[in-house]
Protein backbone atom coordinates (compact mmCIF):
# COMPACT_ATOMS: atom_id res chain seq x y z
CA UNK A 1 0.00 0.00 0.00
CA UNK A 2 1.30 3.49 -0.83
CA UNK A 3 2.41 5.52 2.18
CA UNK A 4 1.66 9.25 2.54
CA UNK A 5 4.94 10.95 3.45
CA UNK A 6 5.23 14.59 4.51
CA UNK A 7 8.56 16.42 4.71
CA UNK A 8 8.39 19.63 6.74
CA UNK A 9 11.05 22.11 5.61
CA UNK A 10 11.73 25.46 7.28
CA UNK A 11 13.40 26.63 4.06
CA UNK A 12 13.46 25.42 0.48
CA UNK A 13 16.54 23.15 0.13
CA UNK A 14 16.22 21.60 3.60
CA UNK A 15 14.08 18.81 2.14
CA UNK A 16 16.80 17.93 -0.36
CA UNK A 17 19.76 18.28 1.97
CA UNK A 18 18.15 16.10 4.63
CA UNK A 19 15.82 13.77 2.74
CA UNK A 20 16.60 13.99 -0.97
CA UNK A 21 17.71 10.39 -1.36
CA UNK A 22 14.83 9.12 0.76
CA UNK A 23 12.32 11.11 -1.28
CA UNK A 24 13.66 9.70 -4.55
CA UNK A 25 13.65 6.17 -3.16
CA UNK A 26 10.09 6.47 -1.82
CA UNK A 27 8.86 8.01 -5.07
CA UNK A 28 10.35 5.12 -7.05
CA UNK A 29 8.48 2.72 -4.75
CA UNK A 30 5.17 4.41 -5.58
CA UNK A 31 4.61 6.24 -2.32
CA UNK A 32 2.87 9.62 -2.11
CA UNK A 33 5.13 12.57 -1.29
CA UNK A 34 4.04 15.90 0.19
CA UNK A 35 6.12 19.02 0.87
CA UNK A 36 5.41 21.63 3.53
CA UNK A 37 7.48 24.83 3.30
CA UNK A 38 7.24 27.15 6.27
CA UNK A 39 9.15 30.16 4.92
CA UNK A 40 9.33 31.91 1.57
CA UNK A 41 11.20 34.79 0.02
CA UNK A 42 9.04 37.80 -0.81
CA UNK A 43 9.47 41.39 -1.89
CA UNK A 44 7.44 42.40 1.18
CA UNK A 45 10.20 40.91 3.35
CA UNK A 46 12.84 42.91 1.48
CA UNK A 47 14.03 40.42 -1.13
CA UNK A 48 14.74 41.76 -4.64
CA UNK A 49 12.07 40.91 -7.18
CA UNK A 50 14.49 38.97 -9.40
CA UNK A 51 15.68 36.85 -6.45
CA UNK A 52 12.09 36.04 -5.48
CA UNK A 53 11.32 35.05 -9.07
CA UNK A 54 14.42 32.83 -9.19
CA UNK A 55 13.49 31.08 -5.96
CA UNK A 56 9.96 30.48 -7.27
CA UNK A 57 11.41 28.81 -10.36
CA UNK A 58 13.78 26.73 -8.22
CA UNK A 59 10.92 25.50 -6.02
CA UNK A 60 8.81 24.58 -9.05
CA UNK A 61 11.73 22.66 -10.56
CA UNK A 62 12.41 20.78 -7.32
CA UNK A 63 8.70 19.98 -6.94
CA UNK A 64 8.70 18.45 -10.41
CA UNK A 65 11.95 16.56 -9.80
CA UNK A 66 10.52 14.69 -6.81
CA UNK A 67 7.01 14.38 -8.19
CA UNK A 68 5.38 15.75 -5.05
CA UNK A 69 1.65 15.10 -4.87
CA UNK A 70 1.21 18.42 -3.07
CA UNK A 71 3.14 21.44 -1.84
CA UNK A 72 1.95 23.76 0.92
CA UNK A 73 3.69 27.08 1.58
CA UNK A 74 2.93 28.95 4.79
CA UNK A 75 4.73 32.08 3.58
CA UNK A 76 6.56 33.25 6.69
CA UNK A 77 9.72 35.29 6.19
CA UNK A 78 12.97 33.37 6.76
CA UNK A 79 14.54 33.75 10.21
CA UNK A 80 11.26 34.97 11.75
CA UNK A 81 9.57 31.77 12.91
CA UNK A 82 10.58 32.48 16.50
CA UNK A 83 8.36 35.57 16.34
CA UNK A 84 5.26 33.59 15.32
CA UNK A 85 2.94 32.19 17.96
CA UNK A 86 3.48 28.47 18.43
CA UNK A 87 -0.27 27.95 18.56
CA UNK A 88 -0.56 29.43 15.07
CA UNK A 89 2.25 27.27 13.70
CA UNK A 90 0.92 24.11 15.32
CA UNK A 91 -2.51 24.77 13.88
CA UNK A 92 -1.29 25.43 10.36
CA UNK A 93 1.11 22.49 10.30
CA UNK A 94 -1.58 20.25 11.75
CA UNK A 95 -4.00 21.31 9.04
CA UNK A 96 -1.55 20.13 6.38
CA UNK A 97 -0.84 16.84 8.17
CA UNK A 98 -4.56 16.15 8.35
CA UNK A 99 -5.28 17.20 4.78
CA UNK A 100 -2.69 14.84 3.28
CA UNK A 101 -3.33 12.13 5.91
CA UNK A 102 0.41 11.95 6.52
CA UNK A 103 1.67 8.64 7.85
CA UNK A 104 5.41 9.40 7.93
CA UNK A 105 6.42 12.93 8.95
CA UNK A 106 10.00 14.19 8.55
CA UNK A 107 11.12 17.26 10.50
CA UNK A 108 14.42 19.12 11.02
CA UNK A 109 16.48 18.35 14.11
CA UNK A 110 15.89 20.45 17.22
CA UNK A 111 19.63 20.85 17.83
CA UNK A 112 20.19 22.70 14.54
CA UNK A 113 21.82 26.09 14.86
CA UNK A 114 19.12 27.96 12.89
CA UNK A 115 16.22 29.17 15.02
CA UNK A 116 13.74 28.40 12.21
CA UNK A 117 14.73 24.73 12.41
CA UNK A 118 14.28 24.56 16.17
CA UNK A 119 10.87 26.22 16.01
CA UNK A 120 9.80 23.94 13.16
CA UNK A 121 10.79 20.86 15.16
CA UNK A 122 8.78 21.92 18.21
CA UNK A 123 5.69 22.98 16.29
CA UNK A 124 5.71 19.93 14.01
CA UNK A 125 6.04 17.48 16.90
CA UNK A 126 3.18 19.19 18.71
CA UNK A 127 1.06 19.15 15.55
CA UNK A 128 1.72 15.44 14.98
CA UNK A 129 0.42 14.25 18.36
CA UNK A 130 -1.37 10.96 17.93
CA UNK A 131 -4.66 12.12 19.40
CA UNK A 132 -4.65 15.08 17.00
CA UNK A 133 -3.47 13.24 13.88
CA UNK A 134 -4.34 9.54 14.00
CA UNK A 135 -2.93 8.98 10.50
CA UNK A 136 0.64 9.62 11.69
CA UNK A 137 2.52 6.41 12.38
CA UNK A 138 6.11 7.69 12.42
CA UNK A 139 7.87 10.98 13.13
CA UNK A 140 11.55 11.21 12.21
CA UNK A 141 14.10 14.02 12.29
CA UNK A 142 16.54 14.59 9.45
CA UNK A 143 19.94 16.25 9.52
CA UNK A 144 20.71 19.37 7.50
CA UNK A 145 24.31 20.04 6.45
CA UNK A 146 25.35 23.57 7.54
CA UNK A 147 22.79 23.50 10.38
CA UNK A 148 22.89 20.18 12.25
CA UNK A 149 26.67 19.95 12.11
CA UNK A 150 27.07 23.56 13.26
CA UNK A 151 24.86 23.27 16.33
CA UNK A 152 26.96 23.84 19.45
CA UNK A 153 24.52 22.73 22.15
CA UNK A 154 26.12 19.62 23.70
CA UNK A 155 22.65 18.33 24.57
CA UNK A 156 21.48 18.72 20.97
CA UNK A 157 23.81 16.24 19.29
CA UNK A 158 22.22 14.39 16.36
CA UNK A 159 22.50 10.66 17.11
CA UNK A 160 20.80 8.82 14.23
CA UNK A 161 19.09 5.49 14.76
CA UNK A 162 17.58 4.99 11.30
CA UNK A 163 19.65 4.73 8.12
CA UNK A 164 18.15 4.68 4.64
CA UNK A 165 20.13 3.14 1.79
CA UNK A 166 20.23 5.69 -1.03
CA UNK A 167 22.52 3.78 -3.38
CA UNK A 168 21.31 4.55 -6.88
CA UNK A 169 19.77 7.84 -5.75
CA UNK A 170 22.74 9.95 -4.59
CA UNK A 171 23.67 11.28 -8.03
CA UNK A 172 20.08 12.36 -8.66
CA UNK A 173 19.91 13.96 -5.20
CA UNK A 174 22.96 16.04 -6.08
CA UNK A 175 21.34 17.01 -9.39
CA UNK A 176 18.23 18.20 -7.56
CA UNK A 177 20.38 20.09 -5.04
CA UNK A 178 22.10 21.87 -7.93
CA UNK A 179 18.73 23.43 -8.83
CA UNK A 180 19.24 25.65 -5.77
CA UNK A 181 22.07 27.52 -7.41
CA UNK A 182 22.23 30.27 -4.79
CA UNK A 183 22.38 27.85 -1.85
CA UNK A 184 25.38 25.72 -2.79
CA UNK A 185 29.06 26.47 -3.21
CA UNK A 186 32.47 24.90 -3.88
CA UNK A 187 34.21 22.77 -1.28
CA UNK A 188 34.57 23.22 1.67
CA UNK A 189 31.17 24.95 1.66
CA UNK A 190 28.99 22.61 3.80
CA UNK A 191 26.04 22.56 1.38
CA UNK A 192 28.21 21.88 -1.65
CA UNK A 193 27.89 18.62 -3.60
CA UNK A 194 31.22 17.28 -2.39
CA UNK A 195 30.30 17.76 1.27
CA UNK A 196 26.81 16.31 0.80
CA UNK A 197 28.22 13.27 -1.00
CA UNK A 198 30.84 12.82 1.74
CA UNK A 199 28.13 12.79 4.40
CA UNK A 200 26.28 10.11 2.43
CA UNK A 201 29.49 8.07 2.43
CA UNK A 202 29.93 8.46 6.20
CA UNK A 203 26.32 7.53 6.93
CA UNK A 204 26.59 4.64 4.51
CA UNK A 205 29.67 3.32 6.28
CA UNK A 206 27.82 3.46 9.61
CA UNK A 207 25.03 1.37 8.09
CA UNK A 208 27.14 -1.05 6.07
CA UNK A 209 25.96 0.51 2.81
CA UNK A 210 27.64 2.47 0.05
CA UNK A 211 25.54 5.61 0.58
CA UNK A 212 22.88 6.42 3.17
CA UNK A 213 20.88 9.19 4.78
CA UNK A 214 20.50 9.24 8.55
CA UNK A 215 17.45 10.02 10.67
CA UNK A 216 16.42 10.05 14.30
CA UNK A 217 13.23 8.11 14.95
CA UNK A 218 11.18 10.17 17.40
CA UNK A 219 7.99 8.14 17.54
CA UNK A 220 6.58 5.04 15.87
CA UNK A 221 3.17 3.44 16.18
CA UNK A 222 2.85 -0.13 14.94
Amino acid sequence: MPVSLLVVAPHADDETLGCGGLLLREASAGHELHWLLLTSMSTEAGWPEDRVALRTREIEAVHAAYGFASRSELGYAPATLDTVSQAELVGRIGEVIGRVAAEDVYVPWRGDTHSDHRVTFDASCAAAKGFRQPSVRRVLAYETPSETDFGLDPDGTFAPNVFVDIAGHLDRKLEVLSLYDGEIGPHPFPRGPRAVAALADVRGAAAGREHAEAFRLLREVR
